[in-house]
């Protein structure tokens, strides 16, 4: 007779998880998801912000913090602000998209809307991983539907599932903010589902160029470089990384 075999799963360094949810349903899928996932484990597990923050306080642990945002007395938000330092990769869970720019003041690692899904939650994992090291292949890139054909200085994003021109002459930068990108201009932040490395290889203007690993600049709109900081209207600044800064000061030159 035939014995099934089970495959043997490569072993992968822990990474310790805490859930934090007001809603029991939500709580236990994340805990689910959690357990099913090859290299995490589950550390804590607590229904509001209080608790959680008593368990950091207390010296408590964790490399990834899975935190709905709307829970009363402490939201997920205020958390993240007085949490002590340093900080886990914080994944911010809500049904609600309009806090995508406030994730993106906190600089948290990523953003999952609710209903939950179970392959979202493994590409956020996968992201993480590959935070810890940062020599690892680029993930394959999912976000080419994100863009659409160039018309004069604008291309259609698709933002929140709806395309919407952009006028990249109003762009200041663009930041990466895990698998998404967020475009700054002087009156708005518009989040869009696609890397940085994405609007570096198929942006087809050729005034915005890479900076820094987190950063594309419009060459157009730099008012001054000081201390290797792009000075942006605004008040808006921009570091030059070190890896960046030849290539960027020669292009300088030439502008």
């Amino acid at each position: 007779m035939n014995q099934a075999i089970t495959p043997m799963l490569p072993a992968l360094p822990l990474l310790a998880c805490v859930v934090v949810d007001d809603n029991e349903m939500n709580r236990l899928t994340l805990e689910h998801y959690v357990t099913i996932t090859n290299g995490l484990t589950l550390t804590g597990s607590f229904p509001d912000g209080i608790a959680c923050l008593n368990y950091f306080r207390a010296g408590g642990q964790a490399d990834i913090l899975l935190l709905d945002i709307n829970m009363p007395e402490l939201t997920g938000l205020d958390l993240v602000r007085i949490l002590p330092k340093p900080l886990p990769e914080v994944v911010l869970v809500t049904s609600h998209r309009d806090y995508a720019v406030d994730a993106f003041e906190l600089r948290v690692t990523d953003y999952l809307l609710k209903p939950l899904d179970y392959a979202r939650f493994c590409r956020t994992v996968d992201h993480i991983r590959s935070l810890q090291v940062p020599t690892a292949p680029a993930a394959a890139d999912e976000s080419g539907e994100s863009m659409f054909g160039a018309e004069g200085n604008s291309l259609f994003l698709k933002i929140n599932n709806r395309l919407t021109r952009i006028n990249f002459d109003e762009v200041l930068y663009i930041e990466a903010m895990s698998m998404y990108s967020v475009l700054v201009t002087l009156k708005h932040k518009h989040i869009v589902y696609a890397t940085l490395k994405t609007f570096e290889e198929r942006l087809p203007f050729a005034h915005f160029t890479r900076v820094h690993r987190s950063y594309m600049v419009n060459t157009q709109l730099i008012e001054a470089v000081e201390d290797n900081q792009l000075q942006l209207p605004g008040g808006h600044e921009v570091p030059v990384a070190k890896a960046y800064q030849e290539s960027f000061f020669r292009r300088l030159r030439g502008i």
